[in-house]
């Protein structure tokens, strides 16, 4: 593998993170100065500005035709930023969970899952797939944005760390950063993916490996600065309200686009329809019983996520290289780890809502 690989992949990664960062800034102002509310802020916005990486590397590869890629950023980012940064963030300081991501949000993650796994079946998402998700987000997007304003109370977007009205900045220079910071995530986008495809072929990896772990690891890099500030500043909720938000642009927002864009549509592999969306399934589905423990995320809980993300990580490679451990870690895992992990969900679900019940 050449050095110039290997700064082409470096120099986009940076840009992306650069760049989603300046796009937040002006994206965050411009809707604090139209007086939406700092939640709505938190999970659209930011959410999706912090998730524009994946955007950017998941259309730019859809666009070449490099399915593996551009569906393999989405299904990994997503298992990123719930077993790393949710649990990297709650390792840092326990998260409250907000009612409203319970009882809304986490749900509509797991259907986007559901209806991404749905549209799969046929092996490809092709431009019908693409508008339907499109649509999806267009409207959630829509419903928070107008129930926001219904319910939308001065004071907020101090509390939250987001600029106010009067301190929002002039429209101009905040639609500039947007555009800066667009700009940014195009060409960051192009050289990561470039990098990621030779490094592929250097390595012996298949670019579906690459994307579901160097690639989405890095286009998550925003989400995991936001999420970690926010746990090490115990400010309520940013930290898991992010992540949910991000996985709900990635599946609705970023796959529809990859699949309006792709000359014949995002081909889906037997391998990421039976194994990585499976995965991606299960760990929007253990959101639930985790959040419903108390409303919070504990130490050991992060702890847990980020251990089954290691053991993910570590299948993945051990399936691509054709390591005789595979097979001791599948059944490791199968009969072991997974029964002994929703037991304990179970009995933490149980408590919490006999705890909740008492009062």
């Amino acid at each position: 593998m050449s050095l110039t690989v290997m700064v082409l992949f470096a120099v986009g990664l940076v840009l992306l993170v650069a760049g989603a960062e300046v796009l937040v800034k002006g994206a965050s102002r411009l809707a604090a100065g139209f007086r939406i509310s700092p939640l709505v802020i938190g999970l659209t916005v930011v959410a999706f500005g912090t998730s524009a990486p994946e955007m950017a590397v998941s259309a730019g590869a859809a666009v070449a035709g490099q399915g593996d890629i551009a569906l393999g950023n989405v299904l990994g980012s997503n298992i990123f930023n719930v077993l790393f940064i949710l649990g990297l963030a709650a390792l840092i300081s326990p998260l409250v969970v907000s009612r409203q991501l319970i009882r809304l949000d986490v749900p509509l993650m797991i259907g986007a899952t559901v209806l991404v796994i749905l549209l799969s079946l046929d092996g490809e998402l092709g431009l019908l797939d693409g508008a339907l998700l499109m649509a999806s987000i267009i409207g959630y997007t829509g419903f928070l944005v107008i129930s926001s304003r219904r319910a939308n109370r001065p004071g907020d977007a101090e509390e939250l760390g987001v600029p106010d009205a009067e301190h929002s900045g002039s429209m101009p220079m905040n639609v500039l950063f947007i555009i800066g910071g667009l700009v940014m995530l195009v060409l960051g986008a192009r050289w990561l993916v470039d990098g990621a495809v030779s490094m592929a072929t250097a390595f012996g990896l298949s670019e579906r490996v690459i994307a579901l772990t160097i690639v989405a690891a890095g286009t998550s890099l925003p989400e995991v600065a936001t999420s970690v500030i926010a746990s090490i500043r115990g400010q309520r909720d940013i930290a898991v309200g992010n992540v949910v938000g991000s996985n709900l642009f990635n599946l609705l927002a970023v796959l529809g686009l990859a699949g309006l864009l792709s000359p014949d549509g995002v081909q889906v592999s037997d391998a990421v329809l039976r194994f990585d969306m499976l995965v991606a399934l299960a760990v929007a589905i253990a959101c639930l019983p985790i959040f419903f423990s108390g409303f919070r995320i504990t130490r050991w809980e992060g702890l847990l996520f980020l251990a089954y993300y290691v053991v993910y990580t570590g299948h993945l490679v051990m399936a691509a290289t054709g390591s005789v451990a595979l097979g001791g870690l599948q059944s490791a895992v199968l009969y072991y780890a997974l029964p002994l992990t929703a037991l304990t969900l179970l009995v933490l679900m149980v408590q919490g809502w006999r705890e909740r019940h008492k009062h």
